[in-house]
């Protein structure tokens, strides 16, 4: 049975990132031990899933420029000299956010240069994985698309590059399908840049494709089966594998 990327399906990505749970606590604790006063992981590792959780629900329900940390306090039931262990300020709790998203998208887009995948699959790739991890992880992607926007201009400068080293994996690998003579583009940087407005709809609007019971394959293939439209290629699904057809 073949193994993520090979495989697209979603079973096969939980199999083999882990990114929820006890091992993205215990990342989030790696990332920002050395500002912190708590240095045992597994006395860490739990009020931290209590501190990021209540920041994803407080930032929905008020904002997090009108957060407070006194209001983090009473939601995680955690004194306020106990969340200064944690988190200097809120920027610290922000920046934590930020670089859990690009750290994951730098490992799971990213490392997709080093599976050696055609073209076509690495688009498929990109794309169905970077869907995945919206599902999975929705409060991290919504917070750095909605919240960064009011941080220092250095904490929107780092959710821009996400953004843009993004949308260079994509161009990198349409360029190549056009260099093989199995894509044809002319603005690689306009489609790179509408394919992610296209996945960004998925955190953004998610309530509008669960009330249309769309699922997040369908709408990871229907983004996919849209690329290869613009590409002048057309996707042929055939049991777990997909080929190329150019159209006339």
């Amino acid at each position: 049975m073949a193994d993520w990327p090979q495989d697209i399906s979603f079973d096969a990505f939980r199999a083999r990132w882990t990114l929820e749970g006890e091992p993205l606590w215990r990342s989030v604790f790696e990332m920002h031990k050395d500002k912190m006063q708590i240095k045992n992981a597994n006395v860490a590792i739990s009020n931290l899933e209590k501190i990021f959780t209540a920041t994803f629900q407080l930032a929905n329900s008020k904002g997090f420029q009108a957060m407070s940390l006194r209001d983090l306090s009473k939601e995680t039931g955690i004194s306020m000299g106990g969340l200064y262990a944690y988190i200097g300020s809120k920027n610290d709790l922000a920046s934590v956010i930020e670089g859990v998203q690009r750290k994951y998208i730098d490992q799971v887009i990213g490392g997709l240069a080093e599976e050696n995948l055609a073209p076509i699959d690495c688009l498929r790739a990109i794309i169905f994985g970077e869907i995945f991890m919206m599902e999975i992880m929705s409060p991290w992607y919504y917070f750095c698309f909605m919240e960064l926007k009011g941080l220092p201009k250095d904490q929107q400068q780092f959710a821009l590059d996400v953004e843009l080293r993004f949308e260079d994996t994509l161009m990198h690998t349409i360029k190549k399908g056009v260099e093989a003579g199995e894509f044809v583009c002319d603005k690689p940087e306009l489609l790179a840049s509408q394919v992610t407005a296209q996945l960004q709809q998925w955190h953004l609007k998610h309530w509008k494709f669960k009330l249309r019971k769309v699922t997040t394959e369908e709408y990871a293939q229907f983004v996919f089966d849209s690329l290869l439209t613009c590409l002048g290629a057309q996707s042929i699904v055939d049991g777990s594998t997909t080929r190329l057809q150019q159209t006339a």
